[in-house]
């Protein structure tokens, strides 16, 4: 039985990573490793968890002690390393939060993965690792900085973070190409576009706005709305990680794309077009927003979900304009493209929303409204 170590496997993509690969192997097992920040929620996988192929071990990937026990208790032959800090609002507020996890975390899963995976040296002296082992780091297209009206981002593009979070993540990416130049480990690395889906902590922006619209709430939009982003259902992101770690060549870069751009006030327009049209069309869901106004002839009346509940707030520092990927590389070598168009996987996202408002009522605390009031007061 193949075992595998997620790390940051309660959060959004690492938790839909390990129903994905339970879902689609009977013959692994998972260790989760998570430290259930305000982003991880061990709920989201509560369900999965079994003494035999999914376990949970809550710590941090920087405790070296913790780590060392795992490699001794587990052969792990995968590595996946979804832990991180990852959100470029908290970034700022709190810069070395995310140097010291997505930096020297990534650094002691490697160093760890060094002591337990090295077989021996070969006859030029570099180390000889285990057979069949990989370590992939999970990134983002935010290294690679901010385009213009036109051009994508491809593997070759050179880094160019515009953010303390997107700083932090091609950092580790460096440090992920350099222990395998100079250890030669075997690793990959993925940088995925804006992912969406279910099970997304509502600190990001398409779970905000569905969240918001429920509670009758006004929804806060960056600047104009204007900045780009490139769209991935989690899902086709979980399967091409899984593709890269099973076929992708070591030491190799792999962008993953959506193939759908769209500005984010389309988007905010969007959900609350079609969270408006579920409501009509589903009455059954008439119970779910909080804010119900009454009608001239004494009928709920749902009118008031429309674009005036959108609320433009001061911009962000730093914020990017545009991203884009190009997903030649994995399209071409490993055959992978999304499946998940994104108008069918925003109506699965926003009925999951729906259907599953305990889940984010759960995870929401003190911590995140005074955050969200910090973030989103328009000042």
């Amino acid at each position: 039985m193949k075992t595998y170590l997620v790390t940051g496997g309660a959060g959004f993509i690492g938790a839909n990573f390990v129903k994905y690969m339970l879902k689609t192997y009977t013959n692994i097992r998972i260790v989760v490793l998570d430290a259930l920040t305000y982003a991880g929620n061990l709920a989201t996988i509560e369900g999965d968890l079994d003494e035999e192929r999914c376990i949970f071990v809550k710590g941090d990937i920087c405790d070296n002690a913790l780590t060392e026990t795992l490699f001794a208790t587990y052969n792990f032959r995968y590595i996946v390393n979804f832990a991180a800090e990852s959100h470029v609002d908290r970034s700022i507020e709190n810069p070395q939060l995310f140097l010291i996890t997505n930096i020297l975390g990534t650094q002691n899963l490697l160093d760890t993965a060094r002591r337990f995976w090295v077989t021996g040296r070969d006859e030029k002296g570099y180390p000889t690792w285990q057979e069949g082992v990989r370590f992939h780091q999970v990134s983002t297209d935010e290294v690679y900085g901010s385009l213009g009206k036109t051009g994508y981002f491809t593997e070759t593009t050179p880094l160019d973070p515009r953010s303390p979070y997107s700083a932090s993540k091609a950092s580790a990416d460096l440090f992920v190409k350099a222990c395998h130049e100079t250890y030669k480990i075997p690793v990959t690395i993925s940088r995925c576009s804006n992912n969406y889906g279910p099970y997304q902590f509502p600190e990001k922006l398409i779970p905000l706005i569905i969240k918001n619209v429920l509670e009758g709430r006004n929804v806060p939009v960056y600047g104009d709305g204007s900045n780009v982003r490139d769209w991935l259902y989690v899902e086709d992101h979980c399967k091409a990680i899984d593709l890269i770690i099973n076929q992708g060549r070591v030491g190799e870069v792999y962008n993953i794309g959506g193939n759908t751009e769209r500005m984010n006030i389309h988007i905010v327009r969007m959900i609350i077009k079609k969270i408006f049209e579920m409501i009509m069309q589903f009455p059954d869901y008439q119970t779910l927003p909080k804010k119900q106004v009454i009608g001239l002839e004494g009928q709920l009346s749902f009118d008031w979900i429309n674009d005036k509940l959108i609320t433009f707030v001061t911009d962000r520092l730093g914020h990017d304009q545009r991203y884009a990927i190009d997903s030649g590389k994995i399209k071409n070598e490993l055959g992978w493209m999304p499946q998940m168009s994104f108008e069918s996987g925003l109506l699965d996202t926003i009925r999951w929303y729906f259907d599953n408002q305990s889940w984010a009522e759960q995870i929401i605390t003190g911590d995140y409204v005074n955050y969200y009031e910090r973030m989103y007061s328009g000042r």
